[in-house]
């Protein structure tokens, strides 16, 4: 009966609901095909839990939907106006765009999701720019059968658009009245944009409905994710307005302290140690059994802690490579959905640790073994004062190495050799960062079951071999290390959530013979507090680096410590912690007293540091 109904329909109207439910299909199909494809292992999946992924996400799927009719929409009443238009040929064009485009977005969301925990948005072109680099955490076997599945499922979708319109469209007898209908039809087209009639408009947090992070995002249209991100990225001094600016320099008032200033604690023995900064990729303090974290990962770190300055509370800033470099080596906080590291006017007015010693006479150098113009990072890193960058374009081709480039135990022994071949007398900085601790796990090694565990452990091995060969080295006494992660990792099998403390817990440890002896530090710090605190141990101003806060210093009264992830930020002081979701402004996770001051200063500090990176 419904079928009869429909063919009873005038054509055009039988197209634009033909598309409709095509297009509304597909996006249903997308979100069940996402929850077979990401299902952690620890969730388990009913069919309520997919009935409700689909009839909440419903809302967003409409919203889509009026978006991509209004070109149709146009084209039906146009064909009114003039005598038999060929339809298929006028529609032709739109049915090859969209076969084209919306596969690929769904594809993507679904294959990026396992990785980064988060809905496609604008990110995703930040790491666009060197796709050998982007492509370098999956097979070749996975990128064969994605590009295989990717066309298949265009070709699909555009034999069923073009199957939708008929071949011709007749012009009827009051073509202008009929045109004036179908274009009244952009009405509830726009009403469905909006979202409705009320204040609120369409948002990605409206379709939230679990406090499982993942079926809420199974819910969400990455269409609408994707789209609605490019609306906005640029408009960063709109960004998290949260409050007045009254309202807003009370809340941060004293976050941040001059960071010049009395010692609290004196490490070094040495005023102008040379400095071994090395950036462990991933390596959270949950694989760190001084840390809190599994011993069997790292040994040899664990035997380090006890002879070297361990400050056992910091927290990566976030949740990429990119971004906890610049939070790192730059003192500056991260964003929620910006990358500062590819933003090029931003960065030139940052300094930098290596800027800052090479004023005082240090020579700088970076090396990393994969390549280091991914995501602009060499940019990055001349601009902030490392006058020399060796990447996997400067180390020998006979190296091993995986997708990523030269394994981390080749780069070590490079930098081992740059070390002992330094001329005597003149102060040296190195940073260095790995990345066999990376998917896909690949290195030359196996003690421990598990490709990930294993890849961990792998790093810890050449880092105690590494440092135990300075050790037998005159150049260990005037030398410090320190070892810190760019950002944690979550495994599936990790409990709590992708965004909450254990996965942002990273360790940071500082090693040899500069140091007067092993110490441990329980303040709360992050990330960005390095610039400050290492350079306040060596007698250097750190004004240029507002955000971050010499942790060792008196004026340090304040602990807290704060971070962001994908469109939501984390708050933790004394009283206990916040994980706040910003599409909803709901927790992931909170513990402890005086929750809604916590949040009030987090989003606080979202505002200033956009404010900030706004004028900039």
């Amino acid at each position: 009966m419904p079928h009869r109904l429909l063919h009873r329909l005038p054509p055009r109207l039988r197209y634009l609901l033909s598309l409709s439910c095509s297009l509304l299909g597909l996006f249903a199909l997308a979100k069940l095909s996402f929850l077979l494809y990401t299902q952690p292992p620890a969730s388990s999946l009913s069919l309520a839990a997919v009935g409700q992924v689909l009839v909440h996400g419903f809302s967003l799927d409409l919203a889509v939907l009026g978006y991509l009719l209004l070109v149709p929409l146009l084209l039906v009443a146009g064909s009114l106006l003039r005598p038999e238009v060929a339809a298929r040929r006028m529609l032709r064009p739109y049915h090859l765009f969209l076969a084209l485009l919306l596969p690929l977005i769904l594809l993507v969301d679904a294959g990026l999701y396992p990785y980064w925990g988060f809905k496609l948005d604008a990110t995703v072109f930040q790491y666009l720019d060197h796709p050998a680099a982007a492509a370098a955490s999956v097979s070749l076997g996975f990128i064969l059968v994605a590009l295989l599945l990717y066309l298949a499922l265009a070709l699909g979708l555009y034999w069923i658009l073009e199957h939708c319109a008929a071949p011709r469209w007749l012009r009827g007898r009051h073509p202008w009245l009929a045109a004036l209908g179908y274009l009244l039809l952009l009405g509830p087209s726009f009403v469905a944009i909006r979202g409705g009639l009320g204040k609120s408009t369409s948002n990605v947090g409206q379709v939230y409905f679990s406090q499982d992070q993942w079926l809420n995002h199974a819910a969400v249209n990455p269409v609408f994710s994707f789209a609605s991100s490019l609306a906005h990225v640029e408009d960063l001094d709109a960004e998290y307005n949260a409050f007045s600016e009254a309202e807003r320099a009370r809340l941060v008032a004293g976050l941040y302290p001059a960071a010049d200033g009395p010692l609290a604690d004196t490490l070094l023995s040495v005023q102008r140690p040379n400095v071994l900064l090395i950036i462990m990729e991933s390596f959270g303090a949950r694989f760190v059994g001084s840390f809190g974290g599994d011993a069997a990962v790292s040994p040899q770190l664990d035997r380090l802690a006890r002879e070297g300055v361990r400050f056992e509370r910091c927290y990566a800033n976030s949740y990429r490579t990119d971004r906890g470099t610049v939070c790192l080596l730059s003192g500056y906080p991260s964003f929620p959905r910006h990358s500062v590291m590819k933003m090029p006017a931003q960065l030139r007015s940052l300094s930098g640790i290596a800027a800052e010693l090479q004023r005082v006479g240090y020579t700088t150098d970076f090396v990393y073994g994969g390549d280091a113009n991914f995501t602009n990072t060499k940019g990055y890193l001349l601009g902030s004062g490392y006058q020399r960058v060796t990447d996997v374009t400067g180390l020998s081709s006979s190296l091993p190495r995986n997708s990523w480039g030269v394994h981390d135990e080749a780069t070590l022994d490079y930098v081992y050799q740059q070390i002992i071949s330094r001329p005597k007398g003149k102060p040296w900085h190195i940073g260095l960062l790995t990345l066999s601790s990376h998917e896909p796990w690949d290195v030359p090694y196996q003690r421990l079951e598990g490709k990930e565990r294993n890849a961990f452990a792998y790093l810890d091995a050449q880092l105690g071999r590494f440092v135990d060969r300075l050790r037998q080295r005159p150049e260990w006494q005037d030398l410090l290390i320190i070892c810190v992660a760019d950002h944690g990792y979550h495994r599936a099998e990790d409990a709590g959530s992708r965004h909450g403390l254990a996965t942002h817990h990273i360790p940071m440890l500082w090693l040899g013979g500069a140091l007067r002896g092993p110490r441990s530090f329980g303040q709360l710090m992050t990330q960005t507090d390095l610039a400050a605190t290492l350079l306040a141990q060596l007698g250097l101003s750190s004004e240029r680096f507002a955000f971050s806060r010499n942790v060792l210093g008196t004026s340090y009264r304040y602990p807290f410590a704060y971070y962001t992830f994908n469109d939501g930020f984390a708050y933790i002081d004394s009283t206990g912690y916040s994980v706040v979701d910003n599409a909803t402004g709901q927790c992931i996770e909170e513990a402890g007293a005086g929750a809604e001051l916590r949040r009030a200063r987090g989003r606080a500090l979202l505002q200033t540091s956009y404010d900030d990176l706004a004028r900039r």
